[in-house]
């Protein structure tokens, strides 16, 4: 899991994908790697994010893009790798993790 901020002038650039709209860090909200997004098939669903014995209701918002990277808004990032939950920091919150840790960290997930 990584992390990213979904609120205007934040990580994304621009608004979600699924809903056009930007997410403050106070919602339980997540992008997916191009794979895992499954062409919108994903969109405005929850998923269930395991970590630390404890467990967090999210819901799927955006895509990182596996495939081709970031445009210009996105400061031309390369592609997402394959296995990417990009998470708010209220994900991190609920899961517990925090300090020297909250930036990438091995999670599972599932459909909710």
């Amino acid at each position: 899991m990584t992390l990213n901020d979904f609120g205007e002038g934040g990580d994304s650039g621009d608004p979600s994908e699924c809903d056009g709209v930007f997410h403050n860090n106070t919602e339980c909200v997540v992008a997916l790697s191009t794979g895992w997004y499954s062409g919108n098939s994903r969109c405005r669903r929850n998923i269930r994010i395991r970590a630390n014995d404890g467990s967090v209701l999210a819901k799927v918002v955006d895509e990182c893009d596996s495939v081709n990277g970031c445009d210009r808004e996105h400061a031309f990032q390369p592609p997402c790798r394959n296995n990417i939950v990009d998470a708010s920091k209220v994900v991190w919150d609920a899961l517990r993790i925090t300090g020297e840790e909250v930036g990438e960290y091995d999670i599972t997930w599932s459909d909710a």
